[in-house]
Parts: structure tokens; C-alpha cells; sequence
């Protein structure tokens, strides 16, 4: 149970004085934490859908300012610049309620003056005795808002700030301004935030004194003070102080948190899983290429730690083409020949079937028995499926993320392997891993994407990490050109003279917005005009389509039926077709580097010279345009990924569509993340010291994992 000392923050909004069931309701839609729920009618899938729920004050408190509003400006009403924000010293000199007009009532005005000339206050739906009280004719008042002029008069609608001129809270002449949603004031939000300030209980301290000594920061509560009553355009920045130390409060929660999850699944016994390597031999001695050192150096990673009684947790990263399904297929034989099971999941049906067809390819000469298990397989098929997999005449069970489901039973699997691991979260790949018997199995998660060390810490800091940064040897480096849309009758031309000599082509369309609907549009615009060029040799595949209908048209694009494929990014991770060695992907400015570099994947992995053609809509924006150069001048995904970190920030790194990285409040990446290595070996640090975060320190390293909502991995803690 979170410590009752807590539960002030974690009241909901409603509890603060002034907010009443509207501003409740803005506050929720604003603030509430979105929890992630399975969408309807999905059991263990990994789509789901996020739910809002009640904001609370630290929801409040989470939320910074962006910017600042200047109210030292103290001009005369004569000397006023129109359109910007003032604070006047004005004399009340008349109210004027407003009459009905037109079947809806006035705006109420109330008319003041300074020596110099006079303005209205302008309210509408005004409540006339509150606005008397406020605004009593003859006294003079200090109102602070932006003056505006309608109908040759001089206004000010709904005045920000009014106060007196003696006693009681003045106009503040710094104020912050927040992300607002419509409906609500920044007034109404500074409030809140005020109120919330005043409901902090008093904190002990949790990081080490001489590192918060040496970095010369305050306290939590003086450092979420400061944050929200900034002085200057500094004070907003990564760099300030306040938000440095808030900052290493949330990255030293998320590297205790995964430490302890970490510490937790390495603390139970795993197997020893080991073999002589007869059919790894048989695997490797029909391979028509040679294994890269980089393969070589990532096997006896994973050999090393399946040979440890302790469990296996393997990210092995490597960039499109470097050669990760051979390592698993290996490190599965392995698992094989030491008596085991192995299963190997996929994120869609289209590439579950295609490791299928790969594996079983490069598995033949070690008679290894592979079956494949989607959606697709059903009734007497699946049942015959299922009962073998139990009787252990199943080497190697290939699928989706229907191998969570409880009815899948294996024999003995000792191997479990996850292909583009970011699909599924920790729970998702704990439960295939429970599926082993006795000691649970070992697990080898992949991923295509490339990961930059930062966020492999932030996501996947329970994991150790292989790898594969080598090409395989033979394959020719991309060509990649930067071409203005307007020259798209070109090429069509270059591509028909492509075609002509024997090439094929991939044509992603433009990636709009979020939204299925207006991409498939774009999609089928542009396959209706290569069509009238090209006639039947052009083929469409979407994310509309029913994985039939796609694993079709993909098939006679393998199979050199079709000379163009037109598709969405529902390619992006995707069908091996060697001999398509055109990439044209439209409107590329839209898309992540991230997005661009694993469309390019999808070719060169032929003999033949290979080119990727990036047409952009002129003109471009300056990260757009570094973007493209970046994918002009390398072809490192490791590179890549970094420079994606720099222009776009952690929380879009790894697609639009892709989920699965920690979304932070208060830390940036990658401004932050000198904090964050600090905080990976602060937390390695309290664990060897303090396995069960006991004692005093102990204690209050718990009430940070609550304070940022790392709740289960205090409960991990006490079940261990």
C-alpha cells in the first residue's frame, strides 16, 4: 500500500478549494493518467486502447509551465499598446449591465479611468453582484489583462487579474502560463496548481546528500515550488537547476524500478541449457555465407547465458538485414538438442509466416520439427497443433501473440524468442516466459529497431543487450536521393526503365497523421495512377485488408508477379523480397528517421544495386530536412537512432504507431540523460547495498517508487 503520507497528493482534483464539477471535468481532460486497457474483444492481444481517468494533485503538480506572462508593463491607459498584456491603475467610474439584444443578453461593461483615458471591462454570462463587489464604483483597483480595441473603443475582456491597490494579493508581475485545454484559464489551472502546492506533506530527503550537495539543488518540494513560479525564459529550460533535480527524482524511480524487476527475475532459478552443437553444426555448415563476427560475438553472449542457472534476459538489437533470425534459430537448436522446446513470436500473422517459411529453410539440414501457429490455423489443424506441441513432437512453435493464450501448452519449453520486442510490454513477454515449465524459460527478445543507449537504459534496463552492427557480407550500400515531389512525373519514368530491366519496386505512401483511414486514401490515389501506367503488374497492400488478402498480394510480389508494390507502412516490418531493389517513399518529410531507415531495410538484401528514392513536399522545415540528410549520408542504424533521439525526443523515438517506451513527466531526453546514467549506478548501488530496500534509506527510496508510481516494483519487492 502506498504510505499514507502520500495520499494527500493522490486525492482528486475536486478536493481543492475553487474547483467546482466544470473545472473537475477540464481538469481531467487535461491532466487524468490515460491507463492502458486491451481494446474490445481482444484477449492477450497487444493492441489496446487508453483510458482516461480522475486527475489527482500530483497530475496537477506534474504539469509545467511553458512559458511566462510580463505584467510589470505599468503604462498609463493613453500610452497602452493594443493587442498586449497590461497592468493599469484604474478608478471605477461606471457599471453598465448589460440589456437584452437580439434574443441574447449583452456583454456587462464596466467603465474605468486613469487621468489619461478611460476603457470598458468587458463580461459576459456575468453574475452582476459578484462583479459589483469586485469592481465597487469610486475605488480604484490595480486589473491586469490584454487590451484590445472594438468599435473605435478601447476593452479589456474578462480581465486576468483584478486586485486592490493596498492589501491582499496583488498582480504578480512574472506569471507562468500552462498548457490549457479549451474551457479552462490559465487563472483556473494556476489555482489548482497553488493548491496542490499547498497539500505537499513534508518529504524526507532520498538522494544521496553529497549529490545533492554537489549539484547545489533544493529539496523536492522546494524544487516543485521553484518550477512553478519561474522568473525568466532560463527557468523553463532542461538545464534549470529545479528541473534537473525533479528530473533525477523520475529517471532514479524508473532505474530502481527496472533494477528491482531485473533483480527479481534473476533471483529465481533459471536451467543450465547446454549442448554439444550437432545441430548448430548441421544449421551453419549449409548456410550459403559465412556468420559475421558480430553474429559469432552475440551467440556466445547468448550460449553464456543459457549455460547460467540463472534466467536468460537477452535484447539482441541489430539494424534491418543484420542477420538476428539465424541467431535465433541457433540459439534455438541449442535449446533443441539440450532436450527443450523453443517458440518464437511475431508481432503480425504476415511475419510469423515468413519467419516460418526463413527458419524452416535454414533448419532442414538439422531435421529440426517446425510448426506454425496464427489466428489463421483453426479447428482440426489447430487442435492437431496443440496436441503436439504437449506430446513434445514440436521442436520449434513459431506464431503471434497467440502463444500467450493459457490453452497453449508446451512439453518443455526452454527457449522462448520475441521479434520486435517494443510491440509487447514486460507482461506480455513474462507470461511466454512463465509458459516454460518448472523454471520458467529462458527468454532472447529482438528488436529491428535500433535502440539508443538512453532509451535501452529507460525501457530496457532489466535486460542485457547484444549487438549485431555488421552487415552480412556482399550486401551493397543503398543509394538514397532526395527528390521534390514536383518532379514525380520523372520518377515514373526511372521507374518504368527499372521495371523494364527486371527491378521491383516498393511505393510506400505518406504517412497521415494517425489516421488508417486518410493513409489508405493516399495509398489508393497513387496505386490507381502507376496502374494506369503499369496495368496489372502494380498491386495495393494495407492494414485494411485481412491478413489473407495481404499474404496474397505479398506472395506474387515475392513471387515477381507484380513489378510494384503500393503500399502503407504496414511494410515497414515486413516480407524479405531480395530482388526488390527500388524504395520510393512519398511525402518523406512526414515520417521518423527511425520510420525512413527501416523502410529502406526493405531493400538491398539482393545482389543487385539497390536505390531509395525520399520525395518531399518543398518546402521543408529544418528538422525535416536534417532528417533526410541524415538518411542521405548513413546507412548505421545506430547512427541513425541517435540522431533521431536528438531531433525528435524519447517519446516519438520508435514510431508514431510503436509503443512501449516510459512516458516521463518531468525528465527529457536526451537532455537529461547525464542524469540518467547517474541514476542507473545510484540504483545498481542501493540494490547491492540494500537487496530489499531495508532501513531508513531503504524507506525512503520506497516512497519515491510511489511518489512516481512505480508501484509494482515494490510489490515485486515484497514478493521476492
Amino acid at each position: 500500500m502506498r504510505p499514507a503520507r502520500l495520499n494527500p497528493l493522490f486525492t482528486p482534483v475536486r478536493t481543492l478549494k475553487g474547483v467546482g464539477p466544470r473545472i473537475e471535468g477540464l481538469l481531467d481532460k487535461l491532466l487524468a493518467p490515460k491507463a492502458l486497457v486491451p481494446k474490445a474483444g481482444s484477449r492477450n492481444v497487444p493492441g489496446e486502447t487508453r483510458v482516461g481517468g480522475h486527475a489527482r494533485l500530483i497530475d496537477v503538480l506534474w504539469h509545467l509551465p511553458v512559458g511566462l506572462i510580463d505584467r510589470a508593463h505599468t503604462p498609463s491607459i493613453a500610452s497602452s499598446p493594443l493587442g498586449q498584456i497590461v497592468t493599469l491603475t484604474v478608478r471605477v467610474a461606471e457599471h453598465r449591465p448589460g440589456g437584452p439584444r437580439k434574443g441574447r443578453k449583452a456583454p456587462y461593461r464596466i467603465l474605468v479611468e486613469d487621468e489619461t483615458s478611460a476603457l470598458d471591462l468587458v463580461y459576459f454570462k456575468a453574475d452582476r453582484r459578484y462583479l459589483e463587489r469586485l469592481l465597487p464604483v469610486g475605488e480604484t483597483r490595480v486589473i491586469s489583462g490584454r487590451l484590445e480595441s472594438y468599435d473605435g473603443r478601447l476593452q479589456m475582456t474578462h480581465p486576468d487579474h483584478v486586485a486592490p491597490v493596498e492589501g491582499g494579493p496583488g498582480v504578480p508581475d512574472i506569471e507562468p502560463v500552462y498548457p490549457l485545454t479549451a474551457g479552462l484559464s490559465n487563472t483556473s489551472l494556476r489555482k489548482a496548481v497553488q493548491g496542490a502546492l499547498n497539500a505537499l506533506p513534508d518529504l524526507p530527503e532520498w538522494i544521496d546528500g553529497a549529490f545533492v550537495a554537489k549539484n547545489d539543488w533544493g529539496s523536492f518540494a522546494e524544487s516543485l515550488k521553484d518550477l512553478h513560479a519561474p522568473r525568466s525564459e532560463d527557468d523553463l529550460l532542461p538545464a534549470n537547476p529545479a528541473r534537473q533535480r525533479l528530473a533525477y527524482d523520475e529517471l532514479l524511480a524508473n532505474q530502481l524500478a527496472l533494477a528491482i524487476l531485473r533483480q527479481s527475475l534473476k533471483r529465481r532459478a533459471g536451467r543450465s541449457i547446454t549442448a554439444e552443437g550437432r545441430l548448430r553444426k548441421a544449421i551453419v555448415d549449409a548456410l550459403p555465407f559465412a556468420l559475421t563476427s558480430a553474429q559469432v560475438r552475440s551467440l556466445a553472449e547468448i550460449d553464456a547465458d543459457m549455460a547460467d542457472p540463472l534466467h536468460m534476459l537477452r535484447l539482441l538489437q541489430g539494424d534491418v538485414g543484420s542477420g538476428k533470425t539465424i541467431v535465433a534459430l541457433l540459439a534455438m537448436a541449442t535449446a533443441v538438442e539440450a532436450g527443450h522446446q523453443a517458440a518464437f513470436m511475431a508481432p503480425t500473422e504476415l511475419l510469423a509466416r515468413q519467419h516460418s517459411e526463413t527458419i524452416a529453410r535454414f533448419a532442414a539440414p538439422a531435421a529440426l520439427r517446425i510448426r506454425l501457429l496464427t489466428g489463421r490455423e483453426r479447428g482440426k489443424e489447430r487442435l492437431a497443433i496443440l496436441e503436439a506441441l504437449k506430446a513434445g513432437e514440436i521442436d520449434i512453435l513459431i506464431g503471434t501473440h497467440a502463444l500467450f493464450q493459457e490453452a497453449i501448452a508446451f512439453r518443455d519449453l526452454g527457449l522462448a524468442v520475441i521479434d520486435e520486442q517494443h510491440r509487447f510490454g514486460v507482461h506480455q513477454r513474462l507470461a511466454l516466459q512463465a509458459k516454460g515449465t518448472g523454471a520458467g524459460a529462458e527468454l532472447l527478445v529482438m528488436t529491428a529497431t535500433p535502440i539508443p543507449r538512453t532509451l535501452l537504459l529507460t525501457s530496457y534496463g532489466d535486460l542485457d543487450v547484444s549487438r549485431l552492427d555488421e552487415k552480412p557480407p556482399g550486401r551493397k550500400p543503398v543509394l538514397t536521393r532526395t527528390i521534390p515531389s514536383e518532379r514525380l512525373d520523372e520518377v515514373v519514368d526511372g521507374i518504368a526503365r527499372a521495371v523494364d530491366g527486371g527491378a521491383q519496386v516498393y511505393w510506400v505512401c505518406p504517412l497521415v497523421g494517425e489516421s488508417e483511414v486518410l493513409d489508405l486514401a493516399a495509398a489508393e490515389e497513387r496505386f490507381a495512377h502507376l496502374r494506369s501506367r503499369f496495368g496489372d503488374r502494380v498491386g495495393l497492400v494495407h492494414g485494411q485488408l485481412s491478413g489473407k488478402e495481404k499474404d496474397a498480394v505479398m506472395a506474387r510480389f515475392a513471387d515477381g508477379d507484380l513489378a510494384i508494390l503500393v503500399s502503407t507502412t504496414v511494410i515497414e516490418v515486413g516480407v524479405d523480397v531480395p530482388n526488390a531493389s527500388v524504395m520510393i517513399i512519398e511525402h518523406a518529410e512526414r515520417f521518423g528517421l527511425a520510420q525512413l531507415h527501416q523502410l529502406r531495410g526493405r531493400v538491398g538484401r539482393g545482389t543487385a544495386q539497390s536505390s531509395c528514392l525520399l520525395l518531399y513536399k518543398a518546402p521543408l522545415g529544418e528538422t525535416a530536412r536534417e532528417r533526410l540528410n541524415v538518411m542521405r549520408e548513413t546507412e548505421d542504424g545506430f547512427v541513425i537512432a541517435e540522431e533521431d533521439l536528438r531531433l525528435r525526443g524519447g517519446g516519438e523515438v520508435l514510431g508514431t504507431r510503436q509503443s512501449g517506451l516510459p512516458g516521463f513527466r518531468i525528465a527529457q531526453l536526451p537532455e537529461h540523460q547525464e542524469l540518467l546514467a547517474a541514476a542507473r549506478d545510484e540504483a545498481r548501488l542501493c540494490l547491492s547495498h540494500l537487496p530489499h530496500l531495508e532501513g531508513e534509506r531503504g524507506e525512503r527510496l520506497r516512497l519515491l517508487l510511489y511518489l512516481f508510481e512505480r508501484d509494482d516494483a515494490v510489490k515485486l519487492m515484497r514478493a521476492g
